[in-house]
């Protein structure tokens, strides 16, 4: 672990903090371990502190975003470790997993164009809520292999991120798929492996947090339809057209053939209980047990609604050039 740094980012994190730092194997030297605070009032950089790290502080005049506290935290750490060949990025309310950094480093031996390692997120308490079970099911699903994206906690070659610039910062939501997208443009490749990765706390108890975070990710992907202007690609399109299609467009047409009609053509809305069932069916071949089957799709169905509030509230501040803000859900 001697050519490997961590990156640890956190905001208000509580306890979950403190066992992310514990997870870290005593064979990453404590000076390659650099925790990145984004505004924290619970004293998470006073416990990073006590435990050696070293220890970022955001600027809090500039709006905070993942992907800025990740590039903050790889240049301080780089700056001080200039020869580290890999960076591992976690975020504060997740354990790594015994064995995962070994597995990781062996992964970019074995692919020469693997640029970005990712294995199993596996969600630590998915009985105390429906919506942390949803999050469960949401890790679950992530394919095996050569993969399009990732999430946010990853490993990475270290003169890779230094040449694709690191992350945008200016991407509030999302910002991992957008690096991935980068990345893979320039003939490198993204795996994820059959292996456990992280243990993740989503600390979901509210419906409320649920919708905010749906809102975040339909807002991510409108974000993404923008960020290679040049060549006019849009790797988040499809997604976001289906959202509007689903949540905007074909409700609009079925109430204007009501209006126009009358009330008969109200049987058009069983559309959706048979997407419902369609998702049910397909998912239940994942997951094998027809309850969190029919959870992730009854969730899956409605959550096109928050996800087209956050395609709106991105495009409405794009009109009027407000700039992007963290959206967060807990």
């Amino acid at each position: 672990m001697s050519d490997l740094g961590v990156v640890v980012i956190g905001r208000n994190e509580g306890e979950r903090l403190r066992r992310c730092f514990a997870s870290i194997p005593a064979s990453v030297p404590r000076e390659a371990l650099v925790y990145v605070d984004s505004g924290s009032t619970d004293g998470s950089v006073a416990l990073a502190h006590s435990l050696g790290l070293l220890v970022v502080k955001l600027d809090m005049s500039t709006p905070f975003t993942a992907g800025r506290a990740r590039n903050e935290g790889f240049n301080h750490l780089i700056s001080r470790h200039p020869d580290l060949r890999f960076v591992q990025f976690i975020d504060g309310d997740c354990e790594l997993c015994e064995g995962w950094l070994e597995a990781a480093t062996a992964c970019f031996g074995q692919y020469p164009r693997c640029g970005i390692a990712a294995g199993r997120t596996i969600e630590k308490y998915p009985e105390k809520s429906i919506y942390n079970l949803l999050c469960d099911l949401e890790w679950r699903e992530a394919p095996f292999g050569r993969v399009a994206t990732c999430g946010g906690i990853f490993m990475i070659r270290q003169g890779l991120f230094m040449q694709l610039g690191g992350f945008n910062p200016q991407v509030t939501a999302g910002e991992e798929p957008e690096l991935c997208y980068r990345l893979r443009k320039q003939g490198w490749e993204v795996r994820r492996l059959d292996y456990p990765m992280v243990l993740h706390d989503a600390a979901m108890t509210r419906f409320s947090q649920w919708w905010k975070r749906a809102v975040r990710g339909g807002y991510s992907y409108a974000q993404g339809c923008t960020v290679d202007e040049k060549t006019r690609t849009r790797f988040c399109f499809m997604y976001s057209l289906r959202l509007w299609i689903w949540g905007l467009v074909l409700p609009g047409i079925i109430l204007s053939l009501v209006l126009l009609l009358g009330p008969q053509w109200l049987w058009l809305f069983a559309v959706y209980p048979l997407q419902l069932a369609r998702v049910a069916l397909k998912a239940n071949q994942r997951f094998g047990r027809w309850r969190h089957s029919l959870t992730y799709a009854i969730f899956n169905t409605i959550g096109k609604w928050p996800q087209l509030y956050g395609q709106m509230k991105f495009w409405v501040g794009k009109a009027f050039r407000k700039p992007s803000s963290l959206i967060e859900y807990k």
